[in-house]
Formats: structure tokens, sequence, C-alpha cells
């Protein structure tokens, strides 16, 4: 199992002395991947649901805040040396297709093959207006589109692509990523067309499990996620065997149970040996990659966190 966290976008916790204390920490702990979200602007009033929590409100609105996404994996990727940069997700439509791809390949050059590229379709359709993007209702089709260009432009030394969003042609695209044949791809959300996207064009499935509307909490859960991932898969004719799962649980905590949907404790709550058990138990349903949350109240909560995981429950999944 390989475990990862994310770091801040906003607050003193993003600053960038600290933002490189933590990154550098992260990866002196051995953890394997570092997660950076994704969003370019936040407008004053979000009407959009939020899909992670319950009543669907967004706390970051409040802020008004947040660095860039690609920025900051650019920044981190220049302040280590083995841990894998995520983009934990980009939101596709954000960018234009050409201009995503590019950069994306750069960041795999500069950070010697160390990126993660996590993608999804997005849920914020006041941020989709002020940046002037392809149309929000369309946005799970211009996601598809965009992640079949960049593998063209990637892959082909002539790249031809002509979908409704993404139109590629008579280009050279060069310098190509340094992972054969590109960065991983990690298709993230709940929904049955995330879950169709993953199947299809996905190098792995990344969902949250806190999506009250499409929930995989459990084992049991996500296990179904799993299969149906594996059947759009093999419809699609690629080999189920090849689609690799991650998980996030922005939840963790592994002094306090948290109660879960159906009455019990959630999952990645408790004490270590009850979280070392859940690790064990999604390992086996196939997830080879686990991003905890361990950000606290303050920067040095933060590090104290990480320090607890690798002691405390790290050791103890093997």
């Amino acid at each position: 199992m390989e475990f990862g966290f994310g770091v801040a976008m906003r607050g003193d916790a993003a600053a960038p002395e600290f933002l490189e204390r933590h990154v550098k920490h992260g990866e002196s702990l051995g953890f394997d991947i570092v997660t950076v979200s994704d969003h370019v602007i936040i407008p004053r009033e979000v009407q959009s649901i939020y899909p992670y929590s319950e009543d669907g409100a967004f706390s970051g609105v409040d802020a008004g805040e947040c660095l860039e996404q690609l920025t900051v994996a650019m920044f981190l990727a220049a302040h280590t040396s083995s841990i894998k940069i995520m983009t934990s997700v980009m939101v596709l439509p954000h960018r234009p297709p050409v201009l995503a791809a590019k950069i994306l390949a750069s960041l795999d050059v500069l950070s010697r093959g160390r990126l993660i590229v996590g993608v999804g379709a997005g849920w914020m359709q006041e941020e989709f207006e002020a940046l002037d993007t392809a149309p929000y209702q369309h946005r799970g089709s211009v996601a598809n589109d965009y992640i079949r260009a960049f593998k063209e432009m990637w892959t082909s030394d002539t790249p031809e692509y002509n979908g409704t969003y993404a139109q590629i042609s008579g280009m050279s695209f060069y310098p190509k990523p340094v992972q054969d044949p590109h960065p991983p791809i990690w298709v993230g959300g709940e929904s049955p067309p995330a879950l169709r996207r993953a199947g299809q064009l996905g190098d792995a499935w990344y969902p949250i499990g806190s999506n009250p509307a499409f929930p995989m909490d459990t084992p049991e859960r996500l296990a179904e996620g799993i299969a149906t991932v594996r059947k759009h898969a093999e419809d699609a004719g690629r080999d189920p065997a090849s689609i690799d799962f991650g998980y996030s649980a922005g939840w963790y905590d592994d002094r306090e149970e948290k109660p879960g949907r159906d009455g019990g404790r959630m999952v990645f709550t408790g004490t270590p040996d009850q979280v070392v058990s859940d690790i064990r138990e999604f390992e086996a349903l196939g997830v080879r990659h686990l991003i905890v949350g361990l950000t606290g109240s303050t920067p040095e909560e933060t590090l104290d966190r990480m320090e607890r995981f690798t002691t405390e429950v790290k050791p103890f999944t093997n």
C-alpha cells in the first residue's frame, strides 16, 4: 500500500515556507504521494452543491483564497526528489486541453517522472462561468474529450484528435512526458459517469468515500464500485486487471471514532489498530494507494499528525 497526504492551498499552511517544510517532511517520513487540489478562482457566492458535505456547502467560499494547482505542483516537485506529485483532482474543463497537456508534460519531465494526473469533471458551476470554460452542463463529455486528447498528444509523433470539445492537428508536441506511455491518469468521482470514465479511459479509479449521494464509505460499497469500474473496462475492450485503485479518506482520525452513515464506526477512524485493520481490508479489495487527511488546526499539528501516522499506523500495515 502506498500512502499520501495533501497540502493546503490557502491560509498559513499554504505559505511558501510551510509548503516547502511540509512536503520535505512528508518525503523524509517515507510518504509516497503528495496531493494538490484544484480551484482557480472562488466566486463570492456559490449555489452549486458541493458533493462531499452532508449539507452541500463548500467551506472555501468564506476564505475566497486559493493558490493555483499546477503552479503549486511544480513548486513541490522542485523541493523534493522522490515523492510523487498528484493533482487531486485537476478539474479538466478549467484549462484549455493543449495548454494543460503541455504543463502536465513539463511537470513530468522536470520532476523526472513523478507526476500522477488525477482528473475530474468538476462541480462548481460559478467557477466554470468565471473561467469562461466549455459548457458546465457538458462537463462530463468535455472531460472525456480532454483525456483522449491528452493521451494523443503525449504518445503520438503526429497527434490528431477531432472531438467535440478538443481538436488536435497540424502540431508537434514535445517534449513527451518521461513516464511511458504517459503519466498515470487517475479518474476521480463516485457517480455512474465517473465510474464509466474510469473504466473506459483511466489508469486508476480514485474515489473519495464521503460523497453522500454516492457513498463509498464501507468495504462493501467500495467493492461494488470496483466491480462496476472493472465491468466498464471489460465492455470497452480493456483488461479489467489493468485498472489500479486509490482511495481518499480525508476524514481520517486515529484518535477518535466517527459515526458512519449506517450507525457504526466510520472507516479510517478510531484507534491505530482499527485503522490498520481498515487498511488491510481495503488493500484486499484491490486498493493500492490511500490518501489520508492529516491536516491539523495548525501547521505544527499537521506535522505531528504525519509523524504519528508513520510511527503508529504505517509500520503495522504490512
